[in-house]
């Protein structure tokens, strides 16, 4: 099977809904460039382990923890996923809203939506050589069991499976929110690795490619800190959230229960 790397965005973060589900719609959003050039970005293929192999331990692990999430399909663990599987509306960027304490989104933050943004690019298309090279099977394609996004099952089979994108922008964006709100550290962190968890829970990720994701954010975010255009529009997001924030207006209560429960 020929695998497009992370849902097909190879050039330039250019690609909207309509790609992803592959119909001629009109675009209904467009990413902005990252800000981590080609050639300066971290080798996914070589920061991890090669994929679990057939009939491994590993591979047994992975397919416990499936089998453990599928039983949360219909339940309020699943309706979190299937929100965190949004990296294309308006509200994207406001999965963390809860964690951090306030709301995120862009007419709320728009310094702050604008850098969680731009780095989606980077965190999600520093997953693509890895990705490319192991050319792993996603879950539903064994299972036959249902996803979070229907829609988007036939791109999602021809993009391998580890490391998982989703995974490496949640954890991604936790720790940008921990460098603007340090005294949410712990919050955000959690919660970006419960957004990646969330691809487990969507069976479109096994939990090697969630674990694995995060090694990608991790080196992904030490070389951010070198790019002057980050470095100017995080603080921009630092002036921003200097002011009075809004509360979030997700229900904070019920997506903690929900994550709890899963």
């Amino acid at each position: 099977m020929t695998r497009m790397g992370w849902i097909g965005l190879a050039a330039l973060g250019a690609v909207s809904m309509a790609v992803l589900a592959e119909e001629p719609a009109k675009p209904v959003f467009k990413f902005p460039p990252g800000y981590i050039s080609a050639e300066n970005a971290p080798d996914s293929a070589a920061l991890i382990p090669p994929a679990p192999a057939a009939k491994s331990g590993a591979e047994a692990r992975d397919k416990a923890a499936s089998k453990l999430a599928l039983a949360q399909h219909g339940k309020p663990r699943w309706d979190v996923a299937t929100s965190d599987a949004d990296l294309f509306s308006a509200k994207a960027t406001g999965a963390l809203s809860c964690a951090a304490g306030f709301e995120i989104s862009p007419a709320a933050t728009p310094a702050l939506d604008k850098l969680l943004r731009r780095s989606i690019v980077d965190f999600g298309l520093a997953t693509s050589k890895a990705k490319k090279l192991y050319s792993r099977d996603r879950p539903f394609e064994l299972n036959k069991q249902p996803i979070c996004t229907p829609e988007a099952a036939k791109p999602l089979a021809a993009d391998g499976s580890y490391p998982s994108g989703h995974s490496a922008i949640g954890f991604g964006w936790g720790m940008v929110l921990a460098q603007l709100v340090p005294d949410r550290a712990t919050q955000v962190m959690a919660r970006g690795r419960a957004y990646g968890e969330s691809r487990r829970f969507c069976n479109v990720h096994w939990q090697a490619d969630v674990e694995e994701g995060r090694v990608i954010a991790a080196a992904v975010f030490a070389r951010l800190q070198s790019e002057p255009a980050y470095q100017a529009d995080l603080q921009a997001a630092r002036d921003e959230l200097a002011k009075p924030r809004q509360a979030p207006s997700r229900d904070c209560a019920a997506e903690a229960a929900a994550l709890a429960g899963g």
